[in-house]
């Protein structure tokens, strides 16, 4: 009797020492996917930014090609560690050049969307009346409106560039953007320091500056980086339907689209810039959910 009482005993202390084991192997998995991320965006930041100087020129130039192997598979000891396409180009530096434009497009994009939409939304969540009810409907016009369609239009109207892709995805972002500033104004009119605010005598424009913004501003931010990720997918889209930044200017998008007619004798060509997007908008989103998870521990 008194051995199956101790048996009995010990079973939940071993289950809750079995579910700290678990819990503190979940944190120590979940500690190591985000210094690996922080690892592979330092990386790949690193190498865009410094793509320029580092000895990548015949990932664009076709002139300096003449005399390089085409469609050269891998080998890290040559001098095209992740092998050439079909012209003879360096996938390694094909992939330093893409990184430079899916970041810039990525961050450009969020940034520009962010600020715009983020700007309309508290507007509109402070004012509300007829403002906000004009708000409301262009917006919900916008994401109505089948956003592909909306990029090919925009980006067949004017050339190709960085600069018209980064202009049409903020365009995609600013409905987004202005719904979740409005919802969160909404939430933070009512609060004590914005009614002392007013008591005081502080002007609309003091009180969504100094009062609201400060407050919108981090939901935002956090929110902000999926939608780097998401910018980046949307930038490979447009240059594998060959809308975006055109060969022989690489970005992953059109390194995929070049490669694709031989992928199966030579799948490199693939595969390179296909690893290197899905790592960095892996990376990002493990960024983003600690960021996420962050604030709501601090909310709580």
């Amino acid at each position: 009797m008194q051995s199956s009482e101790a048996t009995e005993a010990r079973q939940p202390a071993r289950s809750g020492a079995a579910r700290s084991r678990a819990g503190r192997g979940r944190l120590e998995w979940r500690t190591l996917r985000l210094w690996l991320a922080f690892a592979w965006l330092v990386v790949i930041i690193g190498v865009a930014v410094l793509a320029d100087v580092l000895p990548f020129a015949e990932a664009r130039n076709p002139g300096k090609t003449l005399y390089e192997p085409a469609l050269a598979t891998p080998d890290l000891a040559s001098g095209h560690p992740l092998g050439t396409d079909r012209h003879g180009l360096d996938l390694l530096g094909g992939l330093a050049y893409g990184a430079r434009v899916s970041l810039t497009v990525g961050i450009g994009a969020t940034a520009l969307g962010c600020l715009i939409g983020m700007l309309i939304g508290l507007t509109a969540g402070f004012v509300r009346g007829r403002l906000d009810a004009v708000v409301g409907l262009l917006t919900d016009s916008m994401l109505a409106f089948p956003p592909l369609i909306l990029l090919i239009g925009a980006v067949a109207v004017m050339r190709p560039s960085v600069l018209v892709v980064t202009c049409s995805l903020a365009l995609l972002t600013v409905p987004s953007y202005v719904r979740l500033a409005r919802a969160h104004t909404l939430t933070l009119v009512p609060r004590e320091f914005v009614l002392q605010a007013r008591a005081l005598g502080a002007t609309s424009s003091r009180i969504v500056f100094k009062e609201l913004l400060p407050n919108v501003v981090w939901p935002m931010l956090s929110y902000s980086i999926v939608v780097v990720a998401a910018m980046i997918v949307s930038e490979a889209s447009l240059s594998y339907l060959g809308l975006s930044v055109q060969r022989p200017n690489p970005t992953w998008g059109n390194m995929i689209a070049a490669g694709q007619d031989s992928f199966q004798q030579y799948p490199h060509l693939v595969l390179v810039p296909a690893v290197a997007m899905f790592l960095t908008v892996l990376s990002i989103n493990a960024v983003g959910e600690a960021v996420r998870s962050r604030e709501l521990r601090n909310a709580r």
